[in-house]
């Protein structure tokens, strides 16, 4: 059997498969396991000859999309738990492993925030079993003078874990690693990466339909550091932190339907991003004129207003942004089409959407429903390009 085969048969992607494949994803969940062994016609213990042969496997709990592509499994037992207890209580048999470098963990976490700006979270995964552990780790053990550091590494490689989870619909666990992510950052004496934690930790409230928390989260920390620069201009990096938490405010005003609020967040998002006056990446927020307007398109669909996304979104161009902003921008291009019932353009936004971050179309809920949507609206005349990629994101029920 193909390994994309299998992997469309698990309902994964078929990066998740290369990666279990290859013993960089471990899978320790019986339900899966089990579906594994059934689609290989082999036995469990085959598999892993630790599970008992009495074991037996309940079935999975219903989830909110049930049928959702998740490639975070290892990431979140990753996070699960204290994640250097054993530092703190070695045994007598413990062995100190030594530490990395903080220049090679630099190259490490840089490699992570690539994957999770390019939506490859099998492959992110991977990367983060051994490179969480490793800072936690090296945070006990290095100098004094070189703990900060290891803060901010630390702090950053959370906060990509808490994007590819809201990304994934995994929204506790994005709750926790944004959590740990502000820790973190308060660790590392940057107050800035405290910020850019809280923008993380509203979207993952947004994610749990917690929007009372997600608005305080998001409005406490722009007021203390609009606050904070009142009386001068304020940095390139204090804007970026300042008008990515507007837009989550955006956001949390857009799912309750609160329209004024809504679009007053947009235009003060709008207001830093001219004084900064550029497309920047700052604390990997990626906050500048154009992500601003991407998320003005996300808002304006959220709101229903179609028109809108398309008038402002058709005019962008998002290039310069990483993989993930640019097929945020075609996916809600696709869902303002969907909601005008032009089936043409909504089918050629997706797949443009797809075709840069496939992970993130067959996963994201709100992708799945347009593309479901999509097929209702089709009828007996969908085309093989738009029941393929209904197939491809489980989204033909």
């Amino acid at each position: 059997m193909k390994q994309d085969e299998l992997a469309a048969r698990m309902r994964r992607t078929s990066s998740w498969m290369s990666q279990v494949e290859r013993g960089r994803i471990p899978v320790r969940r019986l339900d899966l396991l089990q579906q594994l062994a059934d689609e290989l016609g082999v036995s469990v213990q085959t598999l892993n000859p630790a599970v008992p042969t009495t074991a037996r496997t309940e079935p999975p709990a219903p989830a909110r999309d049930a049928g959702a592509v998740n490639d975070l499994d290892g990431a979140r037992l990753l996070i699960s738990g204290h994640p250097a207890l054993d530092v703190l209580l070695p045994g007598s048999q413990t062995t100190a492993a030594p530490s990395p470098s903080v220049e090679e963990l630099v190259t490490r976490v840089e490699h992570v925030w690539e994957l999770a700006h390019a939506s490859q979270f099998a492959d992110m995964s991977a990367a983060l079993q051994s490179l969480v552990p490793d800072l936690e780790r090296a945070l006990r053990v290095v100098p004094s003078d070189q703990r900060r550091a290891v803060s901010r590494l630390l702090a950053r490689t959370y906060q990509a874990l808490s994007a590819a989870f809201v990304r994934q619909d995994e929204a506790d666990a994005a709750w926790i690693a944004a959590d740990r992510a502000i820790r973190a950052a308060e660790e590392s004496g940057d107050p800035l990466a405290v910020g850019a934690g809280v923008f993380r930790l509203a979207q993952a409230f947004v994610r749990l339909q917690r929007l009372d928390q997600a608005e305080y989260a998001a409005r406490n920390a722009v007021q203390v550091i609009e606050l904070h620069v009142a009386d001068r201009p304020a940095a390139p990096e204090e804007l970026s932190v300042i008008g990515s938490l507007h837009l989550a405010l955006a956001l949390v005003y857009a799912r309750g339907s609160r329209r004024p609020e809504a679009r007053a967040e947009i235009e003060a998002a709008r207001l830093a991003a001219r004084a900064l006056g550029a497309d920047r990446n700052d604390y990997n927020l990626e906050f500048g004129p154009t992500n601003c307007e991407i998320q003005a398109v996300s808002t304006a669909v959220e709101l229903g207003d179609a028109g809108e996304a398309l008038d402002v979104g058709l005019d962008l161009d998002p290039t310069e942004l990483s993989p993930e902003r640019q097929a945020r921008l075609y996916l809600d291009l696709g869902r303002a089409h969907v909601q005008r019932r032009h089936p043409g353009e909504a089918l050629d936004c997706l797949l443009r959407a797809e075709e840069l971050a496939p992970e993130t179309v067959r996963s994201h809920v709100a992708a799945r429903a347009a593309i479901r949507e999509l097929v209702l609206i089709a009828g007996r005349s969908a085309p093989p390009e738009l029941l393929d990629l209904a197939e491809r994101a489980d989204a033909t029920e």
